[in-house]
């Protein structure tokens, strides 16, 4: 990996003395709406969604992009975020989203870097925002929380019919924390570059993980196991009109415990599909599943997780219709007497409707609904019933 970064930088420096063309994106989000349910687990509790507890609430999110391409050939990225959330929200304010570079062809491209994987349907505007809805699927907002490869990949298209890939990665040791510990959400948040996020009050987290770094998570950090974990893709496609992708990722986690944190082992597969690429009306279709662990015995987690939803668009001169249902689910498979049940089911449903107000601004509602109960939190002495809604306003501005 370390060499490869280094052919990298040195395509990067020969580029350099070509003349470079710069461009990039930006969005402000301003968003408020209302939402009932149980408090949100970013101010530690745990809520599925990213404000709770019956009330009004507001968020503004800032993005930027930045696209440097100084030669046909070669292409350099990096993207950053800052955002006002409401009071007693946890995590980090403003940093890096992702940068990486990229050389390619006609038919290869390499890319070096902390980037998106490419596994998601729905988040394929700039800036991996979705054109669709304000939030993002159960699937794809554990995507933005907490797998985000540092490493290398290598794409191959023959044609315009399909593609394989390859990812050497490392720096996703904790992927799969979040889903084991506070479960499955639904929310657009992306994690950046070292950010704590915190974890809800389970008693093991009390008793057995004392030294668990401040009762939250990294997902992104420097490395903790020193080991490379890889992903594997394939794609087959029509051109603007279907495509279907597989995706197979293990993070080699070897589940010991370093600077007060847990390299967890976690390995998934992601089935993607799409129709409709081109036409007013699109559907979208992603399917996950795998396992994640920390620990031996006694004091160890082991679950299964699954989830997947259906979306359908509908677009007609600046108005876009879009409805999406969500099914997850997580199993327990560890049985431990001295760590709480970590299995959950749940489901999720959402409608939008979205407006281009003239060139650079979007008007958008949209009405969420998560279901399921969460047993660990019943354990913990809280209320298993995590049940919500929100209605939510958004205004954005963008500069392309």
């Amino acid at each position: 990996m370390r060499r490869a970064l280094l052919v990298i930088a040195f395509l990067a420096a020969t580029a350099a003395w070509a003349q470079p063309t710069i461009s990039g994106d930006a969005f402000l989000n301003l968003r408020e709406g209302y939402v009932s349910g149980p408090p949100s687990w970013l101010s530690g509790g745990f809520g599925r969604l990213g404000i709770g507890g019956d009330t009004y609430r507001g968020n503004a999110v800032a993005q930027l992009g930045l696209d440097w391409q100084p030669a046909f050939w070669f292409s350099a990225h990096a993207m950053v975020l800052g955002r006002a959330e409401p009071s007693g929200s946890r995590g980090k304010r403003a940093g890096v989203v992702g940068a990486f570079v990229e050389v390619r062809n006609q038919h290869w491209r390499l890319r070096g870097g902390q980037f998106f994987l490419g596994t998601s349907r729905e988040n394929t505007g700039p800036l991996w925002t979705s054109p669709y809805m304000q939030t993002f699927s159960a699937l794809n907002t554990w995507i933005g929380e907490e797998f985000r490869p540092v490493g290398i990949d290598l794409q191959w298209s023959p044609n315009f019919y399909g593609s394989v890939g390859a990812t050497a990665f490392r720096n996703n040791d904790t992927a799969g924390a979040l889903l084991a510990w506070r479960g499955w959400s639904v929310g657009n948040r992306l994690t950046v570059y070292n950010e704590v996020l915190p974890l809800p009050p389970l008693t093991s987290l009390r008793t057995q993980f004392t030294d668990q770094r401040a009762d939250g998570t990294v997902p992104f950090e420097r490395d903790l196991d020193g080991r490379t974990g890889y992903a594997l893709r394939a794609r087959v496609q029509t051109p603007e009109r279907a495509m279907l992708q597989i995706t197979h990722v293990d993070n080699n986690g070897d589940r010991r415990e370093y600077r007060g944190e847990y390299a967890w082992k976690t390995r998934f597969n992601v089935v993607s599909a799409e129709v409709g690429t081109s036409s007013p009306v699109i559907v979208l279709a992603e399917y996950t599943w795998g396992r994640t662990g920390m620990g031996v015995q006694p004091v160890l987690v082991d679950a299964d997780f699954d989830a997947g939803y259906v979306l359908a668009s509908y677009k007609r001169g600046a108005n876009r219709w879009s409805v999406r249902f969500d099914r997850f689910a997580t199993s327990d498979r560890d049985r431990s007497p001295i760590v709480e049940t970590n299995s959950e089911q749940g489901r999720a449903w959402a409608i939008a409707w979205l407006r281009d107000v003239g060139a650079h601004l979007r008007l958008s509602a949209e009405f969420v609904q998560v279901t399921g109960d969460r047993i660990a939190a019943q354990e913990s002495g809280f209320d298993p019933n995590l049940d919500a809604r929100s209605v939510s306003v958004e205004l954005r501005y963008s500069l392309r």
